[in-house]
């Protein structure tokens, strides 16, 4: 009785699990990409324009939607907006009765992450919370504010841009 060979494996080199871990990261690298993009869905938010000459380091930022009312984000600093500074961010909403407020920093011109924050409701038409501007990884980091109302009409929102230099 003849005997039969023995498999052949992969013996030096481990190919096999080599492009399973490849793999396995590129798999990871989808699924977080599709999960950022679906966090960050927008579609369905109506946006407005900022009313113009609009500075957050200085004082607080308006925008007029359209024919149903006006949201002004206020963010208490003293002086300028910092990276990893604790903000007091305050919205004011006339016009309007939204269920819920989220400010979220955005990264202008790079993909920074998700800075979402849900604000509560301190009195009528008034919303309060605390944000974070993440880390700067350029000299001058351009952000962006998103103040997004969610209301019995849909979602309702507006923006306002600003740059956080590295300190």
């Amino acid at each position: 009785m003849k005997k039969l060979p023995k498999p052949v494996y992969f013996t030096g080199f481990p190919a096999l699990k080599v492009l399973i871990l490849v793999t396995g990261l590129a798999l990871a690298a989808c699924t977080w990409y599709v999960f950022a993009n679906w966090l960050r869905d927008d579609s369905d938010v109506v946006w407005f324009s900022p009313n113009a000459n609009c500075d957050l380091h200085t004082g607080p930022c308006s925008a007029t939607l359209g024919a149903k009312g006006q949201l002004t984000l206020a963010i208490d600093t003293d002086g300028r907006i910092e990276a990893l500074d604790i903000l007091a961010l305050n919205v004011e909403v006339k016009g309007l009765t939204p269920s819920q407020v989220t400010v979220d920093f955005i990264g202008r011109d790079m993909d920074m992450g998700l800075h979402r924050f849900g604000l509560t409701a301190a009195a009528p038409g008034q919303f309060r919370g605390q944000g974070q501007v993440g880390i700067c990884t350029q000299a001058i980091m351009p952000w962006r504010a998103r103040v997004i109302l969610d209301t019995p009409e849909g979602k309702l929102g507006s923006w306002f841009d600003f740059d956080v230099i590295r300190s």
